[in-house]
């Protein structure tokens, strides 16, 4: 079996921690790199339920897509939510590991695996890695369809493609309009609005929608803008999720060219944070997303 540090070498030659963005905590939270590894859980959230999950499993290791401390702590004490988390993980010696914003830009990243839940064709990044020479790092992708949809099957194919939350799939934008390119962005998106519009694509599928940037990129037309862009705004844990599996499947073809022989699994808790939804019964539109 490897050592923990065998596996983390792997796992940063896959999402080299110094891609991450200058505000992110990437990298290995906890952990012997001595220690060996049988067994390895994927999960979005370092959260209670996923290590109370791994816990379970009998996971030798945790690698999660958001950091568990993003901003830095002064205290890793049980009585606190986090540091619950820390003292489960070590006294079960069960290593942490985050790729966030550097797994966001790999080749393939979140984008890519959110592209290949939803069938889209990806063409190349929304907004791509300048040190990349080969053009296909960055953060989201352009995308376009094998066949032409209207927004409201594309956003029918998000919901029933995408891990059934209680937000579903919200809509701007004529639901009839047809879609033949999509920019993707896994995560909070809306910072990405002048990328999209510099794209021209048809739509752009991404969470986190505010209410402002949004209504002013459905609203903003101009004559290189001949179509409306048609907005899709999924759950954010969602569009992250596929991800997991993406990552997984990597780490499953590097166990069996090294013959580690790894027993690597994929969380399906559901850790978004919103539990209902009451749909208003005044509403036009129906696009079929779960409530």
């Amino acid at each position: 079996m490897p050592r923990l540090s065998e596996v983390i070498a792997e796992l940063d030659a896959l999402w080299p921690p110094a891609r991450a963005e200058g505000w992110d905590a990437v990298g290995t939270v906890c952990g012997d790199p001595d220690q060996e590894v049988t067994r390895v859980l994927f999960a979005v959230d370092p959260v209670r339920e996923i290590v109370e999950e791994a816990v379970e499993l009998g996971a030798d290791l945790l690698v999660t897509h958001h950091p568990l401390y993003l901003r830095g702590t002064t205290t890793v004490a049980a009585s606190t939510f986090k540091g619950r988390v820390v003292h489960t993980l070590i006294k079960n010696d069960i290593a942490l590991h985050v790729a966030h914003t550097n797994a966001d830009t790999a080749d393939p990243g979140v984008s890519d695996a959110l592209a290949g839940a939803l069938d889209l064709r990806v063409v190349r990044p929304l907004v791509p890695d300048a040190t990349d020479p080969a053009g296909r790092r960055g953060l989201g992708r352009v995308c376009e369809l094998d066949h032409p949809l209207t927004v409201r099957e594309l956003a029918a194919r998000a919901a029933e493609r995408l891990p059934a939350t209680a937000q579903g799939i919200r809509v701007a934008g004529d639901p009839e309009a047809p879609v033949r390119t999509v920019a993707v962005s896994g995560g909070s998106g809306d910072s990405l609005f002048d990328a999209v519009r510099a794209a021209g694509v048809d739509a752009f599928l991404t969470a986190d929608l505010r209410h402002h940037p949004a209504s002013e990129a459905v609203a903003r037309t101009t004559e290189a803008d001949a179509t409306p862009l048609a907005l899709l705004d999924a759950a954010h844990w969602a569009t992250e999720w596929p991800w997991c599996e993406l990552a997984a499947a990597q780490l499953d073809e590097i166990s069996d060219r090294k013959g580690w022989d790894l027993r690597v699994h994929v969380s399906k808790t559901v850790t978004d944070p919103w539990t209902a939804h009451a749909a208003s019964t005044t509403a036009t539109e129906n696009l079929g997303a779960p409530n």
